[in-house]
């Protein structure tokens, strides 16, 4: 009799062991639902634990991908039900509960300063600004990593125009990641592990763990600059930064209207009150040139971001125009530094990156 395929999918996954329990998927119950479709597809949920290996679930869609029979392999990761959190020194971890961590210098061996790029809200073009500092740094050549902590809306894959999947070396349970490379910066990214329309559903713990690994488990080399992407707001990704590594400096990315300033006060303060210290404020889609007049349109107003600096007592590193050669750059997978460094945007991006070499070069205050 024929071996079937659900059979050999359920072997497969059999003979992958998770290395910080010692069980195997199948009976452990990692995976769930296995569902058969037309045409070797295959598809099953995945309970991903906080402190499982950062590698487990790309070790997981190989194994069923090796399968004879299989041409295509979906994977909904979730996380276990809170009944099945694992719990340390007797208690159930609950927000509140999870001892703050000292920053480790153990994590960040080799990398010689981080530099956080964060924003008070959505939509005001941090990972431009993130992907774009990198890039003029590696193009004046320095050795830069960036590392996307924005596993909702992880961009910065399509910022460098790559698609391909991290190699991961070393022998089980002591595996790294080898980061991606493209226009001289080293990428780590969750959009490089997830599939292209695959939504990062996941809550607090499990963030940190994420960004934990992508400084643990990656192998960054020797760099002189780590840039780190974080997502909007004043969340579970900040803190649990701040709380690993020393952070060396934030920038805060804003545009010029009120909206948007009020909420960047907020991760200014939010910084200072971690101990961490505020290079400065970018004013980002600061007016823009009229292509029919030559005259100039504030958009979205201008001077909120010189105006919050000021106010809040940090440096203010300057303004990007809303302009066209950003678009087109983000498209295309290349950073505006590079692709149209002549152009208004190019030429202010590249002054931001000097403005903010110029101030981790300062002595950094007693207090920071």
């Amino acid at each position: 009799m024929a071996d079937r395929l659900e059979d050999r999918v359920v072997r497969a996954l059999s003979q992958v062991v998770n290395a910080r329990t010692g069980q195997d998927l199948m009976s452990s119950g990692q995976v769930q639902g296995i569902e058969l479709g037309s045409e070797g597809r295959v598809a099953f949920q995945f309970l991903l634990g906080a402190e499982d290996p950062g590698t487990l679930v790309r070790e997981t869609r190989a194994a069923v991908e090796a399968v004879e029979g299989v041409t295509k392999v979906k994977i909904d990761v979730r996380l276990p039900t809170a009944a099945a959190q694992p719990q340390r020194h007797g208690r159930t971890l609950r927000p509140g509960t999870v001892p703050a961590p000292t920053p480790s210098t153990e994590l960040t061996a080799g990398i010689g300063r981080i530099v956080a790029v964060s924003s008070g809200k959505g939509g005001v073009g941090k990972s431009t600004v993130a992907a774009n500092l990198a890039a003029q740094l590696a193009r004046v050549g320095h050795r830069v990593g960036l590392l996307d902590a924005d596993v909702y809306g992880p961009d910065i894959p399509l910022m460098f125009g790559e698609k391909r999947r991290p190699r991961v070396t070393g022998e089980r349970g002591q595996e790294r990641i080898v980061p991606l490379e493209s226009q001289g910066v080293r990428l780590m990214s969750l959009g490089f592990l997830l599939e292209e329309e695959q939504p990062a559903i996941m809550r607090g713990p499990l963030v940190s763990g994420i960004l934990r690994q992508f400084l643990e488990q990656v192998e960054w080399g020797g760099l002189d600059y780590l840039i780190v992407d974080m997502p909007p707001g004043t969340g579970d990704a900040q803190l649990s930064l701040v709380q690993l590594v020393n952070v060396d400096g934030a920038v805060l990315v804003t545009t010029p209207q009120e909206v948007s300033i009020g909420d960047v006060r907020r991760a200014v303060r939010m910084f200072e009150r971690v101990r961490t210290r505020v290079l400065g404020v970018i004013e980002n889609m600061s007016g823009m040139a009229c292509p029919h007049c030559g005259g100039h349109i504030d958009v979205f107003g201008s001077g909120g971001g010189r105006r919050l600096a000021e106010s809040v007592g940090v440096p203010f590193l300057g303004v990007v125009p809303l302009d066209p050669a950003v678009v087109t750059a983000g498209d295309e997978g290349r950073p505006t530094v590079l692709s149209s460094s002549d152009s208004p945007a190019g030429l202010a991006l590249a002054d931001i990156a000097e403005a903010i070499l110029e101030r981790l070069a300062e002595p950094r205050p007693a207090d920071a």
